[in-house]
């Protein structure tokens, strides 16, 4: 047997481990890990898309919600010498998986570059940088209004001016809890949708559905003000893909 297909074989042994991780925290938790399955390649390759953007720069990244890392392996290869990842995850087995992710998954090129698992909501921790982009894998739409605001308030904090937010939500999710869940959740999950639409009106620009993911997901970059002194243009138009 050669090299490559055990290699291959190692690869298919680990995504169906990887899988079967996430679907026991999904029964045991399914309000913080807000789906049943990872992310689709192709999810992950827009919510990283601003940062294949950047070509070779050095970078500050943040992953926040990385599950059990199908982002966080999107992320890694993009990653030029002399970028920094912060990967931020409040659930202790998730988190467990992924420092190991981290520090055996192999850099696509020789160099020095930082990469920490944080074991913490991404409101509360504090790793003292700013970052050219962060990645949001939080189930926002399982939250309260209030830590939805919150979140979004942390996330626009922590990037630099001109940085970009990626995150997405699932398609259907309202109708589904409309005809599904109770009164109180419905309520609840309409004030969330209420939330985010002021900062994608504010902040959006690109908007994508994958229909190939399950489920189908939107995905949404959004852009951290730039100081009023640099905005000597007009801002770009907002890139809306359905």
């Amino acid at each position: 047997m050669d090299n490559w297909t055990t290699s291959h074989d190692r690869v298919l042994a680990q995504r169906d481990a990887e899988g079967w991780t996430f679907l026991i925290e999904a029964l045991r938790d399914f309000h913080t890990t807000g789906a049943v399955l990872p992310s689709s390649r192709r999810l992950a390759a827009l919510l990283t898309d601003p940062v294949r953007e950047h070509g070779s720069r050095p970078l500050n990244v943040l992953e926040a919600g990385a599950g059990t890392g199908a982002v966080t392996r999107a992320l890694i290869p993009l990653l030029s010498n002399g970028s920094r990842l912060d990967v931020v995850e409040a659930n202790p087995r998730f988190a467990a998986h992924l420092r190991q992710l981290v520090h055996t998954r192999p850099w696509p090129e020789a160099g020095v570059r930082q990469a920490q698992v944080h074991e913490a909501l991404v409101e509360e921790v504090g790793t003292g940088h700013r970052y050219d982009v962060i990645v949001s894998g939080l189930p926002l739409t399982n939250f309260t209004p209030a830590r939805v605001e919150t979140v979004m308030d942390r996330y626009l904090e922590l990037l630099r001016p001109g940085g970009t937010l990626t995150y997405f939500s699932y398609l259907a999710t309202g109708p589904a809890r409309r005809l599904l869940a109770s009164r109180a959740a419905s309520s609840r999950h309409r004030a969330v949708e209420q939330v985010l639409d002021g900062y994608q009106r504010r902040h959006a620009t690109g908007r994508w559905t994958v229909w190939g993911n399950l489920p189908p997901a939107r995905v949404w970059h959004l852009r951290a003000p730039q100081p009023a002194t640099a905005l000597a243009t007009e801002p770009a138009p907002t890139r809306v893909h359905r």
